[in-house]
């Protein structure tokens, strides 16, 4: 299955509702959305990994690749990985969790706490 970035805003925020695989092949596409965004001066950004099924390590360069991004310009940057989500539970949460990097990244369960500021991330 291809990768699909469906881009929406909410309040300040850009959300990119991302599903499918994110591989080898499909990655270039969810780094160039990412950029997208913020060549249009956006500097607060979601990427709701919900719907994602399979990640592999070009996947996670590009989350690791858009923290650096969003962090030089100032920005925010936003995980949702839910504990149930893309079938059985969040593939990316367990990639991120096995490769010991997703401590590095701000995690919510759905947009609405992803968005509001006066929530807190969830704990790894």
């Amino acid at each position: 299955m291809a990768l699909k970035v469906a881009v929406g805003e909410q309040g300040d925020w850009v959300v990119l509702r991302v599903s499918g695989e994110m591989d080898l092949l499909a990655s270039p596409v969810l780094r160039q959305r990412v950029h997208d965004a913020v060549a249009d001066g956006r500097r607060s950004l979601v990427l709701d990994l919900s719907d994602v099924f399979f990640c592999d390590s070009s996947g996670v360069g590009v989350l690791i690749t858009t923290r650096r991004l969003m962090r030089s310009c100032r920005g925010r940057l936003r995980l949702i990985l839910p504990a149930q989500g893309a079938v059985d539970g969040s593939h990316v949460n367990r990639v991120l969790a096995a490769l010991g990097v997703r401590r590095l990244f701000e995690v919510y369960p759905d947009a609405e706490s992803a968005v509001d500021d006066a929530a807190a991330p969830l704990t790894a």
